[in-house]
This record gives C-alpha cells, sequence and structure tokens, in this order.
C-alpha cells in the first residue's frame, strides 16, 4: 500500500484511513513533557547496551526493551565527536536490506487500552512547506486538545516567533522533523522523487544538528525523529536508536501530505482508534486540513476519544 506523508510532493493515490502496521521497538531512553493530560502508568524496563551490528548482516538490535516516559534529559555529555567516530565504524561498510516507512524500529502505536489519540502534525519547511496553518492551531487551543509537533529546521528558520509561541505553549510537543526534510538512508535513496541523506556522517546530522536547535531555543531534547517522507532504511534506524531518539511512525494517514480535501480528513481521522497516531501537516494553511480536523474532532469526542502527547505513553 501507497501512502503520501511528504508536504513538498503532489497528490496520488494514497491510502485513505487507517494503516494497521508494526516494528520491532529500539530504546535508549524516554524524556518527556509534563503531561498535560493523564498518562498511562508504566514502570521503567532496563536497557540495554545497543548491539553492535555486523557489517555484513545489518539489523536493529531486537531486544531493547520499552522505557516508560521518565523525565526530561540533559544535553548529552558524551564528546560528539566520539560519538559520530564510533557510529561511522559501526555502520560505514554496512549494506541496507530494508526500506519503507514502517522498517523495524519504526513506532506506530501508543501502548494502551484506553481511548486516546495522538495528534501529529509535521512542519516541513522549505519553499512550498513553510507557511502555518493558523487556523488549526488556533482551534487546537480554543479546544484545549493536545498535539505533537514535528518541526523541521527550516521552519523554525522561517518562522521563528511562530515557533518560540508555540514552543511555550504546553498544549505542545515539540519533536524533530530534520535537518533538510530528508528520507533517512545511508545511499541516497529517493522517496517521492526527494533525494535521501547518502552516508552515514549525513544520517548523523540530519537528526542531530536540529534536535540540537530546538533543544537550544526551548530547553528540551526531543524524543522523537520523523523524517522527511517518513522513509527510513534499516541503517538509519539503527543510528537513530544509538543517538538516543525513538522513530515515530504513524498508524492514520490524516491528510496525504495535506493533499486530502475536507472530507478525506474527515473520513481518514473517524479511522482512529484507541492508541492511533494521525500523521497531518500544519504548515499549508491554504490546504483543507484544518476543516477537516476541525469537523473530525467532535465526532470523535462524542465517541468518548481524548487526545495526547507522543511522550505521554510508550509507543510500539
Amino acid at each position: 500500500m501507497i501512502t503520501l506523508s511528504s508536504c513538498e510532493v503532489g497528490n496520488r493515490e494514497a491510502a485513505q484511513g487507517a494503516v494497521e502496521v508494526s516494528g520491532a521497538p529500539t530504546v535508549t531512553t524516554t524524556p518527556t513533557l509534563t503531561p498535560t493530560v493523564s498518562r498511562e502508568t508504566t514502570t521503567p524496563s532496563a536497557v540495554s547496551t545497543p548491539i553492535p551490528i555486523a557489517q555484513d548482516t545489518p539489523t536493529i538490535p531486537p531486544t531493547i526493551p520499552s522505557a516508560a516516559p521518565s523525565e526530561p534529559r540533559s544535553s548529552p555529555s558524551l564528546d560528539f565527536s566520539s560519538l559520530e567516530k564510533t557510529l561511522i565504524e559501526r555502520y560505514g561498510n554496512a549494506k541496507p536490506k530494508k526500506w519503507g516507512e514502517n522498517v523495524p524500529g519504526v513506532r506506530t502505536h501508543l501502548t494502551t487500552k484506553e481511548q486516546v489519540i495522538a495528534l501529529t502534525f509535521d512542519a516541513c519547511g522549505g519553499k512550498e512547506g513553510s507557511g502555518y496553518d493558523e487556523k488549526l492551531i488556533d482551534y487546537l487551543i480554543k479546544e484545549n486538545i493536545p498535539a505533537t509537533l514535528f518541526i523541521n529546521a527550516r521552519w523554525i528558520t522561517a518562522n521563528k516567533d511562530i515557533f518560540a509561541k508555540l514552543a511555550a505553549n504546553p498544549l505542545f510537543e515539540i519533536e524533530n522533523h530534520g535537518t533538510e526534510h530528508r528520507p533517512l538512508s545511508v545511499n541516497g535513496k529517493l522517496a517521492y522523487g526527494i533525494t535521501g541523506t547518502k552516508s552515514v556522517n549525513d544520517v548523523i546530522h540530519e537528526v542531530k544538528d536540529n534536535a540540537d536547535q530546538i533543544e537550544k531555543l526551548t530547553g528540551r531534547r526531543p524524543v522523537f525523529f520523523r523524517s522527511g517522507t517518513a522513509y527510513y532504511d534499516d541503517i538509519a534506524a539503527g543510528i537513530v536508536h544509538d543517538l538516543g531518539f525513538q522513530l515515530a511512525g504513524y498508524n492514520v494517514l490524516g491528510d496525504a501530505g495535506a493533499t486530502y480535501n475536507t472530507e478525506q480528513v474527515y473520513n481518514a481521522l473517524l479511522k482512529a482508534r484507541s492508541g492511533s497516531i494521525v500523521l497531518a501537516h500544519m504548515n499549508h494553511p491554504e490546504k483543507d486540513t484544518a476543516e477537516g480536523i476541525m469537523k473530525a474532532i467532535p465526532e470523535l469526542k462524542k465517541e468518548g476519544y481524548r487526545f495526547v502527547h507522543l511522550a505521554s505513553y510508550t509507543l510500539n
């Protein structure tokens, strides 16, 4: 099934509705915001040391347990140049075996039986992707609806004052949508016509540089990463894990890169279920995402659903 998750490409026959997927969880730490909604009680698990990956059989460590949400961490104390060298040595000659939105390590559901949904909105940046859907955000604020915002470095540069206001509002959890909004690859693989990162070093900086910027501006280091187009190869996914982040996928395609009309957005959201993660966009005010969201949320509320941050729950 082909789904569209990039805000920089045109409409194509994207799947409408929920896409049920799963991936092997891989995480080292799970820092979080103080939640503004009730959260599921979990017990932290011991975290295993990342397993070195053999050059001829690249894979992501499958046995690292999930960790419950914890307090925000401070900046990594490990000297970055040493970490970068270690990762290049570990993954430099590894050859990817998997490619797509749901490689092992991509987390697509909240681990819960509660009637909760995580709304996530990407802000991709760039020439045609640096707009601000004020109608959407104002509606979320008016209705007191938490949401997780995946922000690209280019969008931050184009919207510094708006970013500061969003980051200061506890309704919004700020997460990492990359530095140049690229698919995450070690060999330049394309997704929807966008060239991916081309090396281990490129992967590291696509993730880390924007995380550093967000931490500097907000005082909180992102917990989750979502690449441009939401595509990864398995080597890149392992690198993200070793950098200390979780890969945030989705199981409800909310607006197909802001190409859905109002009814399509509405119908997609009504297929959300307990623990669903919805992917939509907040950087195209000229599109119909806001109208579809505003139409769907009252219906979901009537069905008993609440809306939560990603970091308020363990993901799987």
